[in-house]
């Protein structure tokens, strides 16, 4: 197989660049960046991480998956989607041993695109992906009761199991201030997303909200968390370059976890490309974006940041502020740098209430709620994938919950496939010599229909069992080894019997198939025909004998 070639999106879109589209750019990137900024905190904090982690990802990935990637307008850095999973790596495992498993996946990553997986991530089926993606906003939600109600609990369990009932034992903490600060963030997310009026909707809702809950703060002297109580605030700088324990025993136990970052990384970044692809009339490429995802998965460990992917709302707004080229991610990831550098001290004013709210408003906004209500418009066996899905994810695990979810996918496939398999009858109008029987195959001849072959065979399952059984192949249009099993056992049981298999216009696979398991010549090549008349011919001849 080929490997794709490494070629950025980007050198191809500076050809012809002028002024008009570098002012569109940096007017995108700068209102992404400052978008961006509550969010690249409130997702490293909900992970079990420090702020500065969200901040360090989203100006180091943000930058090198614009300025790397296959598409055009595609903002990268952290997501809501990884919370679930970071903070599960980080309870289990500890903070090292995330890096390690965020360079393993931006390994896996790359290699991925460069054997050009990429283009395979967009047949996993949608009703998997709406599962988990509702499912990980359910526990994104449950993650932020804590902070919201000011909650007193010193370790919150990652399971949801686990995390309800630390939530429930610890309602009799509930601190008010706190409460009140994150209602009334919440209730200002939603007022201002639903304003109308252009003046107010330039400005993001989140950023509105940082800024009027860290003032609320500061001017009320309300008793409440916030960065700097907790964290210390952030550094006015960027990490230094520090390398993570590798060793293989770590790798080993993490290869788990990696696969679990690499997999959702690779769907969400695909996924939020073909949102934004939709959006400007584009085609990106999956393969070269998953290469992107993979080199900026592998550095950012090493300046202490988290895994990041494609992100669909900062995607949506950089393209809905005017953006045109990766040129805008990377203005984006330059003014994150320039926030950090010049203000960082007062980020530590922050309370995190205010990020609860938000984290809650983005899970809502993350979540196919509507589709819940739709599946009874839909087969039982898509509603079994999504809610299985979705239940799972919610309740045991995302990787256990996407593998079952394939093998349901799969499954359901399989049996479907396997109806529109049918083998009939032939009547007796086509000139059958008494003592010969025929049938049409029609459809896939493959492991799932192979039922309908040993059928034929089968004690009992005709009163006089033909002398000469003829198979008319021309439409059956594969073949696989577990059906020519099933066919070799059809012609030893008739040669039991005394009787002779014929099979008559066999299309290209299966004829080749055949011809190189051996079948034919066990078969022999004069009971092999090019069409039923001469078959016919052949059965006649044979009951003459």
């Amino acid at each position: 197989m080929a490997l794709h070639p490494f070629r950025p999106r980007l050198l191809e879109c500076l050809k012809g660049y002028d002024r008009h589209t570098l002012a569109a750019d940096v007017s995108a990137g700068l209102t992404v960046g400052v978008i961006a900024l509550p969010l690249a905190m409130a997702f490293a904090i909900a992970s079990g991480l420090k702020p500065e982690a969200g901040l360090f990802t989203a100006i180091i990935a943000g930058f090198l998956i614009s300025a790397l990637g296959g598409s055009r307008v595609q903002i990268g850095g952290p997501a809501g989607a990884f919370i679930v999973i970071v903070y599960g790596i980080v309870q289990q495992y500890g903070l090292g041993n995330l890096l390690i498993s965020t360079a393993m996946a931006g390994v896996l990553l790359f290699v991925m695109g460069l054997t050009r997986i990429g283009s395979l991530i967009r047949y996993i089926p949608v009703a998997i992906v709406i599962g988990f993606t509702n499912g990980i906003a359910v526990l994104i939600g449950l993650s932020q009761l804590k902070d919201l109600l000011g909650l007193r609990i010193e370790k919150m369990p990652a399971d949801f199991f686990g995390a309800t009932r630390a939530i429930a034992g610890a309602v009799d903490t509930v601190r008010v201030p706190t409460v009140a600060l994150g209602l009334a963030s919440l209730l200002l997310l939603i007022l201002w997303g639903m304003a109308r009026r252009a003046p107010l909707t330039r400005v993001p809702p989140t950023l509105v909200v940082l800024i009027a809950a860290t003032v609320a703060t500061a001017v009320f002297g309300l008793p409440v968390e916030t960065i700097g109580s907790r964290f210390g605030g952030i550094p006015n700088g960027l990490p230094a370059f520090t390398l993570p324990d590798l060793s293989w025993e770590n790798a080993r136990n993490l290869i788990g976890p990696a696969v679990t970052i690499a997999l959702l990384g690779a769907v969400e970044s695909l996924l939020c490309a073909r949102v934004a692809d939709s959006m400007i009339d584009d085609r990106h490429d999956p393969n070269q974006e998953l290469m992107a995802q993979g080199i900026a998965n592998f550095v950012v460990p090493f300046f202490g940041g988290m895994p990041a992917t494609g992100t669909i709302a900062r995607t949506s707004a950089n393209i809905r502020s005017g953006a045109r080229t990766p040129v805008s991610g990377i203005v984006h990831a330059l003014t994150l740098l320039a926030i950090v550098l010049l203000a960082a001290p007062l980020a530590g004013h922050v309370p995190l209430a205010a990020l609860a709210a938000i984290l809650l408003f983005v899970a809502w906004n993350m979540g196919e709620w509507g589709e819940f209500a739709r599946l009874r418009q839909f087969s039982a066996q898509y509603r079994t994938i999504m809610v299985s899905t979705f239940l799972l994810t919610v309740m045991v695990d995302l990787t256990v919950a996407v593998q079952i979810g394939l093998v349901l996918a799969a499954l359901f496939f399989i049996h479907r496939i396997s109806t529109l398999t049918t083998i009939e009858p032939v009547t007796a109008a086509v000139g059958l010599p008494p003592g010969a029987a025929a049938y049409r195959i029609f459809g896939s001849l493959f492991f799932g229909a192979v039922g309908k072959l040993e059928a034929l065979i089968e004690p009992g399952a005709s009163e006089a069992p033909p002398r000469v059984l003829i198979l008319d192949l021309h439409r059956a249009i594969n073949l696989d080894t577990t059906c020519l099993d099933a066919l070799e056992a059809l012609h030893r049981c008739l040669e039991k019997r005394g009787a002779t298999l014929v099979l008559c216009d066999a299309n290209d696979q299966p004829l080749s198939l055949m011809r190189r398991s051996g079948f034919v010549k066990k078969l022999g090549k004069e009971n092999l025909l090019p069409d039923l008349p001469a078959a016919i011919g052949r059965a006649a001849t044979l009951l003459r004998v």
